[in-house]
């Protein structure tokens, strides 16, 4: 199967090889997996502040208290230099 343009791909941890620090950087992998595949999966954890510097396409779940761009709580995008509520 072919990845589709823009898409994000999935990460799964490999083994590091027995040394002091193996238990470390497994912990680390893990965790780095478990944000991408979160990511892979479309989550969107509840943002309760509106980026400093937002970015064309980014996308953002906010609270609608502490971070409210206009519409209330709900799902948001940055496009042409505003946030655009989408539900």
């Amino acid at each position: 199967m072919r990845a589709q343009p823009g898409a994000i791909t999935r990460y799964a941890s490999g083994r590091v090889p027995d040394d002091y620090v193996r238990e470390f950087v497994q912990a680390q992998f893990d965790q780095i997996a478990a944000m991408l595949n979160a990511l892979a999966d479309g989550q969107l954890d509840v943002s309760t502040v509106i980026p400093l510097r937002p970015r064309e396409g980014m996308l953002r779940l906010f609270d609608g208290t502490s971070a409210n761009p206009g519409s209330g709580r709900g799902v948001y995008c940055y496009s042409n230099a505003a946030w655009r509520f989408l539900g």
